[in-house]
């Protein structure tokens, strides 16, 4: 039986996490990336296929897709498909059962392709049955993963979720915009006030000591103020490599949405 296609736009790590759920599930996965994506947790992100051709996040293979036909291909041999595709101009042709929207924008965001195609908001920004057809909470929390037909996810916060007591600090922000030079890896022990990469040349320091969860591609130009890396502050190692439990617990939550337009027909 021909694979349902779901789009997901955007290949970061929270959306990578869905992706994955929606893969289990038995669904054939295309997202959606910008040419240049940027992407802290690149390990388990499915938007380092745009770099790299090839990337695998928790087993499952993301290969990254020149034009449509491509991404039929990639699905037909059970990979997630990633395509440089913005604006969507893919929809048409495949001719999906639902497009996530996984950006994470945080803001309000109108509504783009009007009743044409069901669309899945994740997170603040998004209105079930106003700009979106289905909205989802993305903030951890008992309503983490709630589905609203209407009504809307807890607005952005504008701080990163606590994690061992450390919320603002356990994440690394750009100082200035420039050239971006990584100077560890991912899953690499820091200590406080360790430098962890340059932008033009001055240093970008980690705030508290543990493991590097993430950091974004050498040689890439950034703003000031972007995210560019975080710490996760146990120092467990492993973690850094593994989609988070929140994002499988949202992706849980497509899924069964996605059952309910199913059986709809």
């Amino acid at each position: 039986m021909k694979k349902k296609i779901v789009v997901i736009r955007g290949g970061g790590d929270l959306a990578s996490g869905v992706a994955v759920c929606l893969h289990q599930a038995g669904y054939g996965v295309v997202v959606t990336e910008l040419p240049q994506p940027l992407v802290v947790r690149r390990k388990v992100s499915f938007a380092e296929a745009v770099y790299e051709g090839n990337c695998e996040v928790e087993g499952v293979v993301g290969r990254k897709a020149n034009s449509v036909e491509q991404a039929l291909s990639a699905l037909a041999e059970g990979n997630v498909a990633v395509l440089v595709d913005p604006d969507c101009k893919c929809l048409e042709s495949l001719k999906p059962l639902s497009i996530v929207d996984g950006r994470m924008l945080k803001r309000e965001t109108a509504s783009e392709f009007g009743e044409q195609w069901r669309v899945i908001g994740l997170g603040p920004g998004f209105i079930g049955g106003e700009n979106c057809w289905v909205a989802i909470e993305t903030n951890r929390g008992p309503d983490l993963g709630r589905i609203y037909y209407e009504g809307s996810p807890e607005p952005n916060t504008g701080r990163p979720a606590k994690v061992m007591g450390y919320s603002l600090k356990r994440v690394i922000y750009a100082h200035r915009g420039g050239l971006f030079k990584t100077l560890v890896e991912i899953g690499d022990q820091v200590e406080a006030g360790e430098k962890v990469a340059e932008i033009d040349g001055e240093p970008v320091l980690s705030q508290i000591k543990g493991a590097v969860h993430g950091l974004l591609r050498d040689g890439l130009k950034v703003k000031a103020g972007v995210k560019v890396g975080d710490i996760e502050p146990s120092g467990e190692r492993k973690l850094c490599f593994r989609v988070t439990d929140k994002s499988l617990e949202i992706g849980a939550s497509v899924v069964k949405v996605l059952r309910v337009l199913d059986k709809a027909g």
